[in-house]
């Protein structure tokens, strides 16, 4: 029996003898207590067998649910909008109205595309220079009526070539990082795959970061990072341990707010459960937001990235002396 089944067979243990414990009075606490704990060891050894090469490769699995999928089970009425207003529209930018919750909100979503034909139009979830034109323009229609923003992010990066830079995607990047932190409208980010690079953080900067449990976030590629140490792509699974670039590690760094879980064998095996606890975490997060005025929500969201890192001062032997 696989690992996964018994996880899957001990929650609906643990779930049937809950609703016997609320319909019919018995008292069978200390029964779904041990059951509860069973459950927790067996997903911690899980966590410790998968190290962070392994959710590297979760994290870009072909099957893994995309953007548009996370957007039609979250929202409805969802209404695209296109274009920078300057150059063309990135169809790797998915951005619109939508309805979350019975609320108006603005979605903006990195695309990979899913199929061969659309992952070429998508240029692989690697955003240009309009692409965040585009999600700058978003952000400021949320601002301008009042509406939260809700992002979903799925990039190996930005779009490294030779067009981008003549068309500065260096400062699209820093423009769309500087719009979204000032914004005074709530902001909730979500990783749902790939986080990589200054293409995340273009559309990561919000009041609220969220990460799937085996989705990735990293300055550089571990394949990148790699080929500049040693010279040698293929010791990507070790740059991938030195990177610290998984759910887990991001939480204890503060980078992120909050991981979320997905169904046992991995969003791309069972989405239904990976995409609902997404919904539960960013409803809960909108909720709080909600519940500041403009000028607290300003000052908790400079506090939460000032607070993010650490330094250590040097000072040099002649000036101590």
């Amino acid at each position: 029996m696989s690992e996964e089944k018994t996880l899957e067979e001990l929650e609906e243990q643990i779930e049937r003898l809950k609703n016997l414990h609320s319909r019919n009075g018995l008292d069978l606490s200390e029964e779904i207590d041990t059951l509860s704990e069973k459950l927790r060891s067996k997903k911690e050894r899980r966590e410790e067998e998968l190290d962070d090469w392994d959710r590297v490769k979760l994290a870009r699995h072909p099957d893994r649910p995309g953007s548009e999928e996370y957007i039609d089970y979250l929202t409805e009425e969802f209404y695209p909008l296109q274009g920078d207003r300057l150059l063309g529209d990135d169809s790797a930018l998915v951005g619109g109205l939508a309805k979350y919750k019975g609320e108006s909100i603005v979605v903006i979503a990195q695309s990979k595309g899913g199929d061969a034909e659309r992952s070429q139009q998508t240029n692989f979830g690697m955003l240009r220079s309009e692409g965040y034109r585009k999600a700058r323009r978003l952000m400021e229609l949320g601002e301008k009526f009042d509406f939260p923003i809700l992002t979903i992010i799925d990039t190996p990066g930005a779009y490294p070539g030779k067009e981008a830079e003549k068309r500065n995607i260096g400062g699209m990047i820093a423009r769309s990082i500087a719009t979204m932190v000032s914004i005074e409208v709530p902001t909730v980010a979500t990783v749902i795959g790939e986080g990589g690079s200054g293409g995340a953080v273009a559309i990561g900067a919000a009041d609220r970061v969220l990460m799937l449990e085996n989705s990735i976030y990293s300055v550089i590629s571990p394949e990148g990072c790699a080929a500049i140490l040693w010279n040698d792509r293929d010791r990507a699974d070790e740059a991938a341990r030195a990177l610290k670039l998984t759910a887990v590690h991001a939480k204890e760094l503060g980078v992120v707010d909050q991981v979320v879980e997905e169904g046992p064998e991995g969003a791309h095996e069972d989405f239904e459960t990976s995409a609902r606890n997404l919904d539960q975490a960013i409803s809960s997060h909108l909720e709080e937001l909600k519940g500041y005025d403009k000028d607290a929500l300003m000052r908790k969201r400079r506090e939460k990235y000032r607070s993010i890192g650490s330094y250590r001062k040097v000072v040099k032997k002649n000036q101590e002396e």
